[in-house]
C-alpha cells in the first residue's frame, strides 16, 4: 500500500461500500486517509448502516463498519469514517486532487470499482453476507474524458468500453460503480456519479473536483480538507500533463441583492490585481464587457469603492460578473492575484439562488 505523498490509483485502497437499509445496494469508494473513505453521496443516502471492505477474498482482506460524517448531495460526494482500523493498516495519506480545464481536450483516465456486470458465480463459499456462490469482482476501467461534454450538468463524460449486452434493461450494468474515484495524471479529478442510459453503455458521468468548492459549505470544505486532504480552491492545480487554465466558477445565478459583506472577499481580491491598480486597467476591463455595466455603475475615484460599485452593478445583469472576471484573467494573465480572485469567486458561488 502506498504511503503519504505517493500518487496514483492504489488497488489496496479501493473500497466496496456495502449499504444496509436498501437490499442489494452497494457502491465503490477510496481510502483517502487512515480512517476515511470518499464515495458518492447517493450511495449512502438513507443508509441504516455502512460497511467498507478492502481486498475481498485476497490475502490482505479486511473490512470494518463506517459512519457517514459528510454527505453533500449537490456535489454528490460523501465522506465515511472507518470505525475500527487495524493497527497494521495505518500510514495512509490523502491523494492529490486536480482540476481539468474547460478546453477542447480529451484526456486519459482510470477508475476502479465494483459494477453489477462483474457478478460472478463460484463453487466456493461466495462473498460474505451475500448469496453463496456469488461474488462481485473488481473492474479497472480505463478510457477518455471528453471535457466539453456535460457542461450544463457540470460533470465529466467518461468514455469506456461498453459491458456485454444488458440482460436486465430496467437496471444498469454499471450499478455499484458510483463512488469510484476518477484518476488522471496521478491525481483525482472526479468521482463517478451516474450512468445516463440515454448515453449508451459506453458512457459514465463523474462529478468534477473543481465543482465541489461551489457546492460545499464552509464547514464541509474544512472537513474535506482535514479528513480527505482536499486543498484550498486557490491551490488546486491541473492534472499532470494537462495544459490550459483552471476552469472558472460561474456566478450568473447570484442574487442581485447580495449583502455587501458577502462581496468583500472578491472585492479585496480584485483590488489586489496589479493590472487594475494603475493606469486604465479597470477602464479596459469595462470596455470589454457589457456596456450596461459601465453605463449604470456609480464610479468613484477610490479603487475599492469603484470596484464595489461595479460588482454590485454586475449582479443586476446576470452573466456580466463572469465577463468581468474573465476580462481580468485575460488582462492580468496567470498570477497569484488571479488565483486569489478565482478562489474568492468559488466561495461566493455558494450564495447562488
Amino acid at each position: 500500500m502506498r504511503g503519504p505523498g505517493e500518487e496514483g490509483l492504489d488497488a489496496a485502497r479501493v473500497a466496496e461500500v456495502l449499504v444496509a437499509g436498501t437490499p442489494g445496494r452497494r457502491g465503490s469508494g477510496y481510502r483517502v486517509g487512515d480512517g476515511h473513505v470518499l464515495t458518492a453521496a447517493h450511495v449512502v443516502a438513507g443508509a441504516a448502516s455502512v460497511r467498507v471492505r478492502f481486498d475481498a477474498d485476497r490475502p490482505g482482506e479486511w473490512s470494518a463498519p463506517a459512519r457517514v460524517v459528510l454527505s453533500a448531495g449537490v456535489a454528490d460526494v460523501a465522506l465515511l469514517e472507518i470505525e475500527d482500523v487495524p493497527a497494521d493498516r495505518t500510514g495512509v495519506g490523502p491523494p492529490r486532487y486536480a482540476a481539468v480545464p474547460d478546453a477542447d481536450v480529451v484526456l486519459p483516465f482510470s477508475a476502479m470499482g465494483f459494477p453489477r456486470f462483474k457478478l460472478r458465480e463460484s463453487g466456493g463459499e461466495g462473498e460474505r453476507g451475500g448469496t453463496p456462490g456469488r461474488y462481485r469482482d473488481s473492474c479497472h476501467v480505463t478510457g477518455t474524458v471528453s471535457v466539453l461534454s456535460n457542461l450544463r450538468e457540470g460533470t465529466l463524460e467518461l468514455a469506456v468500453a461498453a459491458p456485454p449486452a444488458d440482460p436486465e434493461p430496467h437496471r444498469s450494468p454499471w450499478e455499484g460503480m458510483s463512488g469510484a474515484l476518477v484518476w488522471c495524471g496521478g491525481a483525482v479529478i472526479g468521482v463517478v456519479s451516474a450512468h445516463h442510459r440515454a448515453d449508451g453503455l459506453g458512457r459514465l458521468a463523474a462529478g468534477r473536483v473543481e465543482r465541489w468548492y461551489a457546492s460545499l459549505s464552509a464547514a464541509e470544505a474544512e472537513r474535506m480538507r482535514r479528513s480527505a486532504g482536499l486543498p484550498p480552491r486557490t491551490a488546486l492545480g491541473l492534472a499532470d500533463g494537462v495544459e490550459g487554465r483552471r476552469p472558472a466558477v460561474g456566478l450568473a445565478e447570484l442574487p442581485s441583492d447580495l449583502p455587501l459583506r458577502e462581496l468583500a472577499e472578491l472585492v479585496d481580491a480584485l483590488t489586489a490585481v496589479p493590472a487594475l491598480r494603475g493606469g486604465n486597467g479597470l477602464g479596459l476591463v469595462l470596455d470589454s464587457i457589457s456596456d450596461r455595466v459601465a453605463a449604470n455603475s456609480p464610479r468613484d475615484p477610490r479603487l475599492r469603492m469603484d470596484v464595489y460599485g461595479i460588482v454590485r452593478t454586475c449582479l443586476r445583469y446576470p452573466g456580466t460578473l463572469d465577463q468581468l472576471l474573465e476580462a481580468v484573467r485575460l488582462l492580468e494573465g496567470p498570477s497569484p492575484e488571479v488565483d486569489r480572485m478565482d478562489g474568492a469567486a468559488a466561495r461566493l458561488a455558494r450564495f447562488r439562488g
